[in-house]
């Protein structure tokens, strides 16, 4: 464990730049719980309201049948884990649900497919619900898998804001978990998503059985693409019953902490989402989460198929902050 920093070296540090090696990240993790928030609150400051919490509301547009073998992901044909295949849902379907995130408090709505990746006549209807989802004054944001050339454009022209393509872990650990598609798949459908000038969202997942250096292999990867993603999920394995990764030990809180920290001081100006696992977390380690450098949240009581804190709950816990939303 490294020796607690002076507060005037904490100050300090919180202009460091990029690149980030590994072991800069590890030794972030590595700090006294209290230094390693002042460090990232201080930051957080800096670049953001402390007080204020962007909603996003994530609506699975086409359900199961997905051909890749993602060990946590219960949409995987390969699993049988109870999730029923739905075909893409109806236009008019997506923008009831995008109506109903709005009227709730969502500012972004986020659609996602369980595809490899779309194919034309696939595309097209989505381009249709960006349009629609986007006429309604909302952030789009979509999740559709791999993009070939000219995708990205044309999700572009339609009016979508942010693109998500999660890394979901470091290099290194990458091929324990995801078999049917390499780390390079993931990094040019993103470079195809920065070229057309699209926000990015990527993110990752802890809790899958990777050590720390994995979780600072992860956060290394993130800081240094260039530039840094917009948005950075932090998601904390939510268990399905029939994937691989079932009867993982459950990640801490205060590890999981230390992630949303971490992210928050090698990228300052993102938003930080408290993503996946939500449900499982305690009002006070979602508290502890926000002080790291949190300020963005799913919100909603589904994500694409696993459960999320109802919105009765989460204005609760807001309010009784003292926080706001964006």
């Amino acid at each position: 464990m490294n020796a607690p920093l002076a507060a005037p070296q904490l100050a300090a540090s919180s202009a460091r730049q990029g690149p980030w090696t590994v072991e800069a990240v590890q030794a972030l993790l590595d700090l006294p719980l209290p230094d390693l928030l002042y460090r990232a609150q201080t930051l957080h400051r800096e670049h953001h309201d402390p007080t204020r919490v962007q909603l996003s509301a994530l609506l699975s547009i086409k359900t199961g049948g997905c051909p890749e073998d993602c060990a946590y992901c219960p949409q995987s044909v390969r699993f049988d884990t109870g999730v029923e295949d739905q075909q893409l849902m109806p236009l008019d379907a997506v923008i009831e649900a995008a109506t109903a995130a709005r009227a709730a408090g969502a500012s972004r709505f986020c659609m996602g497919a369980a595809w490899r990746g779309p194919k034309q006549k696939d595309l097209e209807p989505v381009i249709e619900m960006v349009k629609a989802v986007k006429a309604l004054g909302l952030e789009t944001c979509a999740t559709l898998g791999l993009l070939k050339d000219g995708q990205a454009e044309q999700l572009a022209d339609a009016g979508l804001d942010y693109y998500n393509h999660n890394l979901d872990t470091s290099p290194e650990f990458y091929g324990d978990i995801i078999h049917t598609r390499d780390y390079r798949d993931r990094l040019d459908t993103l470079e195809r998503v920065r070229g057309a000038g699209l926000n990015v969202c990527c993110g990752g997942i802890v809790g899958m059985g990777e050590d720390v250096r994995d979780r600072a292999g992860l956060i290394a990867q993130l800081a240094n693409l260039d530039p840094y993603p917009e948005s950075v999920p932090i998601n904390s394995l939510v268990q399905v019953e029939g994937t691989p990764l079932h009867g993982q030990e459950p990640v801490g809180i205060i590890d999981f902490v230390r992630m949303i920290a971490a992210a928050r001081i090698t990228m300052p100006k993102a938003f930080v989402r408290l993503s996946a696992g939500r449900a499982a977390m305690t009002d006070e380690g979602q508290a502890l989460c926000f002080v790291a450098g949190a300020n963005s949240i799913f919100y909603g009581e589904k994500l694409l198929t696993t459960g999320n804190p109802d919105v009765d709950r989460d204005r609760r816990l807001l309010e009784t902050l003292g926080m706001g939303t964006l």
